[in-house]
């Protein structure tokens, strides 16, 4: 059975700060742990008025502490903006205080402009070196050797699951030598993901975390009660996308009655693109929807955003992606 997980962009909006934000992200988590979700995941995003994740091991501290049993992670760090070093202390602190519950996917994207690389202190050159320092980080969860000169303190013998984070061929086949789990990004880059998920399982190699194949894919559901409602609250998220191509960093907006008023001709084509494997709609359409993903691409779990403008709107169409999924 494919299990579902949550992609939570931490949304501060016009009727939230970073706090509110912060709060709904954990008070999400613990109704995502009764319903049955198997892990809830934040990611790493700089210079973005409108998300509060950029500190990312600190949310998932937070989150992990309102819960007790779903797995918490990164989805993802993006190493080439961190030292492994410290990535490795972080998540070995994490997996100290929540044991079996701490997963960490990292991309080789920066997360943010090339403006704010250089403010990170980060060489834009160091995507290049993202497998290297992959293999840096797991050594650093491994228990360490007799003649190990630096030590990740308390990373070591921790083995925090890695992820491969991707959006393009490239993730898919470094997550594929490697022999660890990948999630593929399509609910915002849907073009490559049957040409990666493809080339992760036909050159996957068993490794010492992972003995098979493990594809997540990423997939924007918004659910309501009925279709109308669904299309009304997924304006949100086209406001957002929207705002992306505007060059503009705004704060999560309200819901709006008719989107064709708010963006171009092609703002639309653009986010439309980007959102073309959303699934928005009532029971009845957000269960086909999950149902026909899962028969096209096999995958093994599904990593859900529902980006949604109110904290109880957001919970309620969770609530219905649970129960969607279990019929």
């Amino acid at each position: 059975m494919t299990s579902l997980s949550i992609l939570d962009p931490v949304r501060v909006t016009q009727a939230t700060d970073a706090r509110a934000a912060l709060d709904n992200a954990r008070d999400m988590a613990a109704l995502a742990e009764t319903l049955g979700y198997e892990r809830y995941w934040v990611a790493e995003h700089h210079n973005m008025r409108g998300i509060a994740s950029a500190a990312t091991s600190l949310v998932v501290q937070h989150i992990a502490a309102g819960t007790s049993r779903i797995r918490v992670g990164a989805g993802g760090i993006m190493l080439p903006n961190h030292s492994p070093l410290v990535i490795a202390e972080q998540f070995g602190t994490l997996a100290s205080l929540f044991p079996g519950r701490i997963d960490l996917g990292l991309g080789r994207a920066p997360g943010t402009d090339q403006i704010t690389v250089r403010a990170l202190r980060r060489a834009p050159e160091g995507a290049h070196h993202f497998p290297q320092d992959v293999l840096e980080l797991q050594a650093y969860f491994r228990d360490t050797l007799p003649d190990q000169r630096v030590e990740a303190v308390p990373a070591a013998g921790t083995n925090v699951p890695i992820w491969i984070l991707g959006s393009s061929l490239f993730g898919a086949q470094l997550a594929a030598q490697l022999g660890l789990p990948y999630a593929f990004a399509s609910h915002f880059a849907p073009d490559l993901l049957l040409p990666a998920l493809r080339v992760y399982r036909e050159h996957f190699r068993p490794s010492e975390q992972l003995a098979t194949s493990h594809a997540m894919v990423g997939v924007n559901i918004i659910a309501a009660d009925c279709d109308a409602e669904a299309l009304r609250l997924a304006t949100t998220q086209r406001m957002s996308f929207a705002d992306i191509f505007r060059g503009t960093r705004s704060l999560g907006k309200p819901p709006i009655d008719d989107i064709e008023t708010y963006w171009t001709p092609t703002e639309k084509a653009e986010t439309m693109q980007m959102l073309a494997r959303s699934i928005v709609g009532g029971p009845q359409k957000v269960r086909d929807g999950i149902a026909a993903l899962i028969a096209e691409t096999g995958a093994d779990e599904l990593m859900i955003v529902t980006d949604i403008y109110h904290h109880d709107a957001r919970k309620h169409s969770v609530e219905l992606i649970a129960a969607a999924a279990r019929t």
